[in-house]
């Protein structure tokens, strides 16, 4: 078949319009036509001839815009695709050399790039479909399905314009952390409900009622939805915790000020043990922390109801026995300061409690309340007395060393190698160093409760006596005593003196059993080697050796009321300025002496 245009093409169309032509001339030659008629006729053929080629050239160049057409929507489409699908290194027609492809080799080679891409973008919506459903039903789970945000929306909207690799990882990369986001909230959801459900049941609260208030989802009963776990759910059970915690709390402290009644009411009224045993599962949260209370039901309206009848049961009991019950209060109240030493409030004596209870005056449980106050204000005294007290302890235990020390040397036998004798050495030398001690111990405690007084402002009263007192007239007191051993070993010196002058007149020395028929020096006696030792006596009108006034000694005096000492003289006797005649008669003046009586000076 020739081509059109082709030279050939020509040559064989030009021969046979002129064969026709030539033909038709003969027939016009047969027939006699003009030659104006035969003009006119080649005009018209020529003419019709010249519209088929203009209809064709018409129809070919409308059929070349067609294809042309197609071709750019192909490569339009296969742009938009590639920009879509992020295909850049895609070989593309469009990057080739126009003129080197016909139009119909373009289509060809577009046609099957667009199907391949329309194919990939439908695998890529389907894709982002799946993508944005898990997305749009996460966020709902996260925002409560009441307001998706808009630009969530927006970015979903825009997936068609932009389905390439990159944006399906960051659609990816967003569902993960919605994901993740889901999972913590759930964990969240979860530990809340489980801290509701165990605060409920220490409560004896309706777990289920609770949760459902704030979302019907949070209930075990609700299978057929997910549980929610939006911002106002969240919020909702942290409220529920809140409020929960704090009712919780406030049972607590309520159950214990009624268990802190019970403990007080159970001790006044001596209930039995198996009284106390029924409440055994109640009493136990003083010990525990608000956080270890865990028991089911422990603090349920019930448990407390029961515990408060029985509050209200003992306290009806307690008036019917409220004066047997201040009257143990009161001895608790005087055994207490008996212990302490120090004098109790007489307002609520005995006798004086009787006296009001059954006239009317006061009301039993606020004379019991007095005393109660008036044993906490005790025990708070005791307490900040107790280092003083301690003290004192330490001086009254001297002072027992001391009594003993001295009874152990008036004793002839001590030194005999008797059963224990070593132990008495023993302890009579640890007493000597106690006994050593006790002018430090009694200065140390004056100055500390000197102090005591300054910081109070009040005395530090020892069984109603201030004990400065006390400890000044035993500092006085021992000093006498002092003097007192100065002036016998004095007398003993002087006696020595007088039996060697007697020995000298009479020129023989006297026997011992007539030596020890003298009479003891007043308050001295004769220990065994021959030595003159105190003789420790109590301390009256007219005796010699002054007693050492401990606070034992004062607290068997009624109401503080002391006799006041004479004050004994202990100058020594000047033997030197006065005759023989004149020392024998002191000698008898002194020696002869009752004892108890001073010696006159």
């Amino acid at each position: 078949m020739l081509a059109i245009g082709s030279p050939n093409y020509s040559v064989r169309t030009s021969t046979s319009c002129n064969a026709l032509l030539r033909e038709l001339q003969q027939i016009w030659s047969d027939i006699g036509e003009s030659e104006a008629e035969k003009d006119r006729i080649l005009m018209e053929l020529e003419r019709e001839c010249l519209e088929v080629y203009r209809r064709k050239v018409e129809e070919a160049a409308n059929a070349k815009a067609r294809l042309h057409q197609t071709v750019a929507a192909k490569e339009a489409e296969l742009a938009t695709l590639m920009a879509a699908l992020g295909e850049l290194n895609i070989h593309s027609p469009i990057q080739t050399e126009k003129r080197s492809m016909s139009l119909k080799e373009k289509l060809a080679s577009i046609a099957p790039l667009v199907e391949d891409l329309r194919t990939k973008k439908e695998e890529r919506m389907k894709q982002f479909a799946d993508i944005k459903a898990q997305i749009e039903k996460i966020s709902g789970e996260i925002s409560g399905y009441d307001h998706l945000s808009n630009s969530l929306i927006n970015s979903l909207s825009l997936e068609e314009e932009d389905l390439s690799l990159r944006r399906i990882t960051e659609c990816q990369t967003h569902l993960r952390t919605l994901q993740k986001e889901k999972s913590d909230r759930l964990n969240r959801v979860l530990e809340y409900v489980n801290e509701v459900h165990s605060i409920c049941g220490v409560l004896g609260l309706d777990f289920g009622q609770t949760v459902s208030d704030v979302h019907p989802s949070l209930h075990g009963t609700a299978m057929g939805h997910s549980t929610n776990i939006s911002n106002s759910t969240l919020e909702g059970l942290e409220h529920a915790i809140v409020k929960l915690k704090a009712e919780r709390k406030i049972r607590i402290q309520k159950l214990k000020d009624i268990v802190v009644s019970l403990f007080e009411l159970w001790n006044l009224m001596d209930s039995p043990i198996q009284d106390k045993n029924s409440f055994s599962k109640i009493t136990s949260i003083l010990r525990l922390s608000e956080s270890e209370i865990t028991e089911p039901g422990v603090l349920s309206t019930e448990v407390i109801e029961q515990a408060s009848t029985e509050v209200e049961r003992l306290t009806k009991l307690k008036a019917t026995r409220m004066k047997e019950l201040v009257l143990k209060k009161r001895s608790e109240l005087e055994e207490i300061c008996k212990m302490t030493h120090i004098e109790p409030d007489t307002s609520t004596a005995a006798e004086k409690s009787n006296a009001m209870i059954d006239s009317g005056l006061v009301d039993p449980s606020e004379l019991l309340a007095n005393i109660e106050a008036q044993i906490i204000k005790v025990k708070d005294e005791a307490l900040s007395r107790k280092d003083i007290m301690d003290r004192i302890d330490r001086w009254l235990f001297a002072c027992e060393e001391e009594k003993w020390l001295e009874e152990y040397n008036q004793d002839d036998n001590r030194y005999n190698a008797g059963r224990g004798a070593h132990i008495n050495l023993k302890r009579a030398e640890r007493a000597r160093v106690t006994v050593s001690k006790i002018p430090a111990i009694v200065d140390n405690l004056i100055n500390r409760t000197l102090a005591w007084e300054e910081e109070k402002k009040i005395f530090f009263l020892y069984d109603g006596v201030r004990l400065v007192s006390i400890l000044d007239d035993y500092k006085l007191t021992r000093v006498q005593r002092e003097e007192e051993k100065k002036r016998c070993r004095d007398q003993k010196k002087m006696q020595d003196l007088l039996l060697t002058e007697k020995e000298a007149i009479y020129g023989s020395k006297p026997s011992p059993r007539k030596s020890n028929s003298f009479r003891k020096p007043n308050g001295c006696r004769a220990n065994g080697n021959g030595s003159m030792t105190p003789t420790p006596r109590r301390n009256s009108i007219g005796s010699g050796t002054p007693e050492l006034l401990t606070p034992r000694s004062y607290s068997s005096r009624q109401n503080g009321h002391f006799r006041e000492m004479r004050r004994l003289s202990t100058a020594p006797l000047n033997f030197v300025a006065i005759s023989k005649e004149d020392t024998m008669s002191s000698y008898t003046s002194v020696c002869g002496s009752e004892p108890g009586s001073p010696p006159q000076g």
